[in-house]
C-alpha cells in the first residue's frame, strides 16, 4: 500500500489530483465549520449568484417550452436583454452544472459549483506552476497552487460567484503568453482569452489590460529573444478579442444605450485609503469589509510574499527584471491610491461595494515573483531570508502599533500571532531545507502542510467576515424548501389559467429575483445588467429605484400602477387589503390574489403622449390614457394618537423623528378616517436619505403587519380598502437608525369608483399582444391613426414591423416601446435581437476561422523547419 501511494505521488497525475482536491477539501471544511454544508438545517449561500443560477435553471426550461429565448427574458423587471445579462452572470463554463439540480435545490447547486470552482482554480495554477517553475519541486508547486486558490480576494469575494471563473483562466492566459513568447505556440492563449472574454466581460477587461502590460514587461526582460513574438501575441489577442465580440459587442451597446455612463474624475487620490493598507492586508486572517471603505484584499500567503521580497533582494536575478516587474507592482499599488487609475481598472465606472476589484492581480504578481524567487533560493541564501523574515515581522508589528486604531480596528491580536507564528515556522522549514539529514525528504511535505494550514485559517477568517457582514441565513429560518414549493405551485396555477401575457408580484418574496427563478413576469429585480432608463421612469411612477438603479422594488405603490403594468396576481402570506383583488388559491403559508383591474400589455392613445408632462407621474399617465379629467385621488392629514421613544421636530414641511438609540424602536400611532369605497395609503417619503441605509419601517393595520426598508421601497404604505367609512388606526415603528427625516406624512385616498371607471375606459383601448420568446405580435383594425403605448421596456434591440415592413419607433422617455400605427387593418410585430449581435456573430466566425488558418500556417512552418 505504501509503495502504491509513493508511486502515485511520484507522477504528475497524483499532484494534479491533489491540486484539485486540497482546495476542495479545505473549502468544504471551512464552510462546515461555519455551518454551511450539504444537507438539512444548515446555513446556505444566499447570494446574488444564487438568484442568477436559479434564473438560468428556470430560463433553460422556459426556452424548452418556447416561453423565452436566449436573447430576451420577460422575467426580468418587465423585460430584459438576456444576452447581455448572461454575458455578466451566466456565461461561465460551470453554469450548466445547475441543470443537474432541480430548481428547489439551487442552494445546493451554488454550494457545489463554488467548491468546484475553487478546486479548478488550484488545478489551473498547478498547471501554470509545473510549466513555469520547473526548478521548483512538485510539492512546492502544489503548495503554491493552494496558496493561489485560497487567496483572500477569491474567498472574500466568493459571494460574487461569477468572478471566480477569472481565477481559473488567469494562470492559463499568462501561461499562454509564455508559450507564444517561448515557443510561438498561440493556441492556449487564444482559447484562454476567448473563454475568459466570453465568460465575464467585466473581469476579462481587467485581466486583458493586465496581461497586455505583462507581455511588454516580460518582452523587455530580453528584447532580442522575445521581439519576434510581438506579431504572434498581437494577432492572437486581437483574434480572440474579435471572436469574443459575439457577447461583448451587444453588451457594450446595451450598457451604452440603457443609461450606463462613465463616472467623472472628482479627485486625484482615492478616498478611504490608508498608508498601511498593503501591510496589514498581507497579514494572516485579516478581514475588514467588502462594502465601502475597505482596503484591497491582497493576501496570498506569507511564503510567496517572502520569496517575492527575496526576488528583489537577491543578486541572482538581473536588475532589469527587478525594475520591470517592480514597475508593474508599483503600478498596481498606485492604482489603489490614485483614483483615475482605480477607475481605469474598473472600466471608468466606480464599483458599487466590493472595492479594488483588480487587486487579485497584485496577488498574482506576488506569487509569480515568489515562485521565481523560490527557484533561485539556495542554502547559502538562508541568512538573507532570515533578515527578510525578521523585517516582515518587524514591519507587521510596527504597522499594528503605529497605524490609526480607528481605521485599522479590524486587526486582531490573533491575526498578529498567526502571522508571527507562520513566519517562524516558514523560517524553520527553510533552515531544515538547507540541511542534510533524516528530515530532508519530509521538508517539502511539511511545507505543504504549513501553507495549507495557513491558507485554511485565512479562508476561515474570510468566511466568518462574510457571515458577520452579509449573513448566511439558515435553511430552517429561511424556510427555503417549503416557501419555494408553495410559491411555485401558485405560479404554476396562474400559468395554467392564462394563455396570454400577465404580470405577478410576491409581497413576501424570497429574493429580489424571484421572478427569474419561479418563471413569472414581475417588477422587482436586482441586477448589475439592467435597463436604467426603464427603471428610472418606474422610479418616477412610484417604484423605488435610486442612484445607479441596481435595484427596483415593487413594494409600497398604488392600485394605479398595478393596473397600468398589468399586475394580474399577487402572492402574499397575509391579507393584501387591496381593492379589486380576489383570493383564488392557497398553498402553504401563501395565498394567491387575482386583480380584476389589470390592464393589457398595450394601450391605444394619441401622439400627444410624447409631448405632455402629464406622463411624468402615475396619476397623470393614468388620467391621460383614460382621458378622465376628474380627480380620483386626494390627500388628507392623519391624526397623531401616540408617540413612544420619539422626539419630533418640524421644519417647514419636513419632520424629524429622533429616538434614544438604535435598539429602541421609534413608535408613532396615527388615526385617519377613510370614507366609503376608498383605498388608503400612508405616504412617508424621506426628505433625506442620510443614515437610512439600515432603517426599517414596520406598520400595522387591522392586525396585519408588514415591514420594508425605508430608503429602498416606495412611499405608499397600504392602509386597506373599505366599503364603509372607517376610522383606521396605523401603528408605525422605525428601527435601525436614530434619526428619521421625512416630508410631513399624509394619507393618499383613491376613489375606487372613479378608478374603476377610468380602468374601463382604458380597457376599451387595450391591446392584448401575443408574447412568445423574443416577439410580441397583434393584429389591429383602426379607424384613425393612433399610437400604441406598451409597458414593454424600450431597448435599441427592438425592431417594429407593420404588415411585415420595418418601421421606426418613437419611445416614451426611453422607457417603454411605443409605435405609430396608421388607420386600417394591420399586423404589428415587435422582434428583439440584441443590437450588435449580427456583427458580433460575423466577427466570431471570421476571427475563429482566421485563427485556425493562422495556427495551421504556424504548424506547417514549424513542420517545414523540423524537416529541414
Amino acid at each position: 500500500m505504501k509503495n502504491k501511494i509513493g508511486c502515485f505521488l511520484k507522477n504528475r497525475g497524483g499532484f494534479l489530483l491533489l491540486s484539485f482536491l486540497i482546495p476542495l477539501v479545505v473549502m468544504i471544511t471551512v464552510y462546515a465549520l461555519n455551518g454551511i454544508y450539504l444537507g438539512s438545517d444548515r446555513m446556505i449561500l444566499a447570494s446574488d449568484g444564487y438568484s442568477q443560477y436559479a434564473n438560468f435553471h428556470a430560463s433553460f426550461n422556459s426556452m424548452l417550452r418556447g416561453e423565452q429565448s436566449i436573447f430576451y427574458t420577460w422575467y426580468g423587471s418587465l423585460g430584459l436583454n438576456y444576452w447581455s445579462f448572461s454575458a455578466y452572470y451566466l456565461n461561465g463554463l460551470f453554469t450548466p452544472l445547475v441543470l443537474l439540480f432541480d430548481n428547489h435545490s439551487m442552494a445546493d447547486a451554488l454550494y457545489v459549483i463554488t467548491l468546484i470552482k475553487f478546486a479548478c482554480i488550484g488545478l489551473s495554477f498547478w498547471v501554470f506552476a509545473v510549466n513555469t517553475f520547473k526548478k521548483m519541486g512538485p510539492w512546492y508547486q502544489l503548495s503554491f497552487s493552494i496558496a493561489y486558490a485560497l487567496m483572500s480576494y477569491a474567498v472574500a469575494y466568493s459571494e460574487v460567484i461569477m468572478w471566480l471563473d477569472t481565477f481559473v483562466y488567469l494562470p492559463l492566459v499568462i501561461l499562454g503568453i509564455h508559450r507564444v513568447m517561448d515557443k510561438r505556440k498561440p493556441t492556449l492563449l487564444f482559447i484562454s482569452y476567448l473563454a475568459l472574454f466570453l465568460s465575464n466581460f467585466y473581469m476579462a477587461f481587467m485581466v486583458g489590460l493586465f496581461s497586455f502590460l505583462y507581455f511588454w514587461v516580460r518582452l523587455l526582460t530580453d528584447r532580442e529573444r522575445y521581439k519576434g513574438s510581438i506579431f504572434s501575441y498581437l494577432i492572437t489577442s486581437l483574434l480572440a478579442g474579435g471572436a469574443s465580440m459575439l457577447t461583448i459587442l451587444p453588451t457594450i451597446f446595451d450598457l451604452t444605450n440603457n443609461g450606463e455612463g462613465l463616472d467623472p474624475l472628482n479627485s486625484f487620490w482615492t478616498r478611504d485609503t490608508g498608508g498601511w493598507d498593503f501591510i496589514v492586508k498581507n497579514l494572516v486572517a485579516v478581514y475588514d469589509t467588502s462594502k465601502y471603505g475597505s482596503a484591497p484584499f491582497i493576501y496570498i500567503g506569507l511564503v510567496p510574499l517572502l520569496f517575492a521580497i527575496y526576488y528583489f533582494s537577491t543578486k541572482k536575478i538581473p536588475r532589469r527584471n527587478k525594475i520591470l516587474y517592480g514597475s508593474l507592482l508599483l503600478f498596481l499599488i498606485a492604482s489603489v491610491y490614485i483614483d483615475p487609475l482605480n477607475l481605469l481598472w474598473h472600466g471608468l465606472h466606480a464599483p458599487n461595494m466590493f472595492l479594488f476589484r483588480f487587486s487579485f492581480l497584485f496577488s498574482f504578481v506576488i506569487i509569480l515573483l515568489g515562485g521565481y524567487g523560490f527557484e533561485h533560493f539556495e542554502k547559502e541564501d538562508i541568512n538573507q531570508l532570515v533578515n527578510i523574515v525578521l523585517a516582515v515581522g518587524a514591519v507587521a508589528i510596527t504597522a499594528i502599533v503605529l497605524s490609526n486604531k480607528k481605521r485599522y480596528d479590524y486587526i486582531t491580536d490573533f491575526s498578529l500571532y498567526l502571522t508571527i507564528g507562520f513566519l517562524a515556522l516558514a523560517l524553520l522549514l527553510l533552515l531544515l531545507k538547507g540541511k542534510q539529514g533524516v528530515f530532508q525528504k519530509w521538508v517539502p511535505v511539511l511545507f505543504l502542510v504549513m501553507m495549507v494550514s495557513e491558507a485554511s485559517l485565512n479562508a476561515n477568517a474570510m468566511i466568518q467576515g462574510i457571515g458577520a457582514e452579509w449573513g448566511y441565513p439558515s435553511e430552517s429560518a429561511f424556510d427555503y424548501d417549503e416557501r419555494s414549493e408553495s410559491i411555485q405551485t401558485l405560479v404554476d396555477k396562474t400559468k395554467a389559467e392564462n394563455d396570454g401575457f400577465y404580470r405577478l408580484e410576491n409581497l413576501d418574496r424570497i429574493t429580489l429575483n424571484d421572478s427569474f427563478r419561479f418563471g413569472y413576469s414581475g417588477i422587482s429585480m436586482f441586477s448589475s445588467i439592467r435597463n436604467r432608463h426603464s427603471s428610472a421612469y418606474l422610479n418616477n411612477l412610484g417604484y423605488r429605484s435610486l442612484g445607479s438603479n441596481l435595484n427596483i422594488k415593487y413594494e409600497n405603490n398604488t392600485l394605479l400602477m398595478d393596473s397600468l403594468l398589468g399586475v394580474k396576481y399577487n402572492l402574499s402570506k397575509s391579507d393584501i387589503m387591496k381593492f379589486g383583488y380576489e383570493k383564488i388559491g392557497e398553498e402553504g403559508d401563501y395565498s394567491l390574489y387575482e386583480n380584476q383591474y389589470a390592464l393589457p400589455l398595450g394601450i391605444l392613445t394619441d401622439d400627444e403622449i410624447f409631448e405632455t408632462d402629464a406622463v411624468k407621474s402615475q396619476v397623470g399617465l393614468f388620467n391621460y390614457l383614460s382621458e378622465e379629467e376628474e380627480e380620483m385621488t386626494k390627500v388628507v392629514e392623519p391624526r397623531k394618537v401616540e408617540m413612544k421613544n420619539v422626539i419630533e421636530t418640524q421644519s417647514g414641511n419636513e419632520v424629524t423623528y429622533t429616538g434614544a438609540g438604535l435598539t429602541e424602536p421609534k413608535e408613532i400611532t396615527w388615526e385617519v378616517y377613510v370614507p366609503a369605497k376608498q383605498q388608503a395609503y400612508l405616504s412617508m417619503y424621506p426628505s433625506s436619505f442620510s443614515y437610512l441605509e439600515d432603517c426599517t419601517v414596520e406598520w400595522t393595520v387591522n392586525d396585519v403587519t408588514r415591514s420594508s426598508p425605508l430608503s429602498s421601497t416606495g412611499q405608499y404604505y397600504n392602509l386597506g380598502y373599505y366599503e364603509e367609512g372607517t376610522a383606521v388606526v396605523v401603528k408605525v415603528s422605525f428601527t435601525g437608525t436614530r434619526l428619521v427625516n421625512l416630508f410631513q406624512p399624509d394619507v393618499l385616498l383613491i376613489d375606487t369608483q372613479k378608478f374603476e371607471q377610468a380602468v374601463e375606459k382604458i380597457n376599451e383601448k387595450g391591446i392584448d399582444l401575443d408574447v412568445s420568446d423574443r416577439r410580441a405580435m397583434v393584429e389591429v383594425e383602426l379607424e384613425k391613426d393612433q399610437v400604441l403605448f406598451t409597458t414593454i421596456p424600450y431597448d435599441a434591440g427592438w425592431k417594429a414591423y407593420v404588415d411585415g415592413k420595418e418601421v421606426g419607433m418613437p419611445n416614451l422617455n426611453k422607457a417603454f416601446l411605443t409605435l405609430n400605427i396608421p388607420k386600417g387593418s394591420h399586423r404589428i410585430e415587435f422582434v428583439f435581437l440584441p443590437q450588435g449581435f449580427k456583427l458580433g456573430a460575423i466577427m466570431f466566425a471570421g476571427c475563429l476561422a482566421m485563427f485556425i488558418g493562422y495556427s495551421g500556417w504556424l504548424y506547417s512552418k514549424r513542420r517545414k523547419a523540423y524537416d529541414e
